[in-house]
C-alpha cells in the first residue's frame, strides 16, 4: 500500500497533466533509443489517460533516435547537420509513441512547435485550439520543438535547457493542473548532515537559495539540468500549476507520483 503525503493529496484531483520527458531519460547510454524504458512511461502515460485524466507528452530524444538512425558514432556539431539529424530522429521517435500507445488502445497527435510561436498571436491561439481539440477527442499530443526550423532547443549554448521550457509554455497555455518533469536524478537534492545529499521533498517555492543547491553537470545527449528544470517549474508553480521533478529511470515512477507518493521533488502551485 502506497502512503500518500498530505501536501500531495491535491494530485489526486488534477484533471490535466503534463508529462516531460529529458532526452537522458529515452535514450540508452549510447544515444540509442531506449525501447524498453519508452514502453514502461508509455503503459504509465495510458494508466493516467484511462483514469480519466487529460494527458500531454513533452518529449526530447529527436536529436538521439537520429543519430542512431543515421548509424553516427557521435552528435554533430553544426547546425545544419543537427536539424537533419532531427528531422530524421523526430519519425523514429513518433513511430515508436505510435506504435507503443496504439498497443493501449490511445491515439496520439504530433504537435511541432517553436518558441516563436507562444509570441505569434495567431499562432498561439490555434496551437491552443489544435491541442485543446485532440485532447477534447481522448487523443494524447506529443509535443516536440520544430528543430527543423528553429534551433532553440538543440544549441548547444542555449540555457533554456531540454525542452524544460518548452513545457512551461504549454502548461501555460493549456492551463495545466500538473508537470511532471521526467530526468534522470530524483529530484533536487541538498547537503546532509553526514556529508551526503539528501533529496528535497517539497518546495512551497522556487528561490534563490532554491538555486544555490545545484550543482549542474554536462551530458553528451542532453542541455538540460537541474537550472533549467527549476526555472521552468517556478513559472510553472506561479501560474497555479504543480510540479513533480522525478527520476524517469526509475520503475513505477508516474504511477507512484500519481498516487502522491513520496517521489521526486514536488513543487506546490501557486498562482498570485
Amino acid at each position: 500500500m502506497k502512503i500518500s503525503l498530505k501536501y500531495r493529496e491535491p494530485i489526486a484531483d488534477v484533471r490535466r497533466v503534463v508529462v516531460k520527458i529529458g532526452s537522458r531519460v529515452l535514450v540508452q547510454q549510447n544515444g540509442r533509443p531506449d525501447r524498453r524504458r519508452i514502453g514502461e512511461l508509455v503503459q504509465q502515460i495510458a494508466a493516467i489517460r484511462k483514469s480519466g485524466r487529460e494527458v500531454v507528452v513533452i518529449t526530447s530524444g529527436a536529436v538521439g533516435a537520429g543519430v542512431a538512425a543515421m548509424g553516427l558514432k557521435e552528435r554533430p556539431t553544426l547546425l545544419p547537420e543537427l536539424q537533419m539529424v532531427a528531422a530524421v530522429g523526430q519519425t523514429k521517435l513518433m513511430s515508436f509513441y505510435d506504435e507503443l500507445f496504439g498497443k493501449q488502445g490511445i491515439k496520439v497527435g504530433q504537435v511541432l512547435l517553436t518558441h516563436a510561436d507562444f509570441h505569434h498571436k495567431v499562432r498561439l491561439t490555434n496551437g491552443r485550439r489544435t491541442l485543446e481539440s485532440l485532447l477534447k477527442h481522448g487523443v494524447v499530443p506529443i509535443v516536440n520543438e520544430n528543430d527543423v526550423v528553429a534551433d532553440e532547443e538543440i544549441r548547444a549554448d542555449l540555457a533554456l535547457g531540454d525542452n524544460d521550457y518548452l513545457a512551461m509554455l504549454v502548461v501555460k497555455l493549456i492551463r495545466a493542473d500538473l508537470l511532471v518533469i521526467l530526468s534522470t536524478v530524483d529530484g533536487l537534492r541538498e547537503p546532509g548532515a553526514n556529508g551526503r545529499s539528501k533529496r528535497v521533498r517539497c518546495l512551497e517555492s522556487v528561490n534563490r537559495k532554491t538555486f544555490a543547491l545545484v550543482q549542474d553537470s554536462a551530458a553528451k545527449f542532453s542541455k538540460g539540468g537541474m537550472v533549467s528544470k527549476l526555472k521552468a517549474a517556478k513559472k510553472a508553480a506561479m501560474a497555479g500549476c504543480s510540479v513533480v521533478i522525478a527520476n524517469g529511470r526509475k520503475k513505477g515512477v508516474l504511477d507512484r507520483v500519481m498516487e502522491c507518493a513520496d517521489e521526486g521533488t514536488f513543487i506546490i502551485g501557486s498562482a498570485v
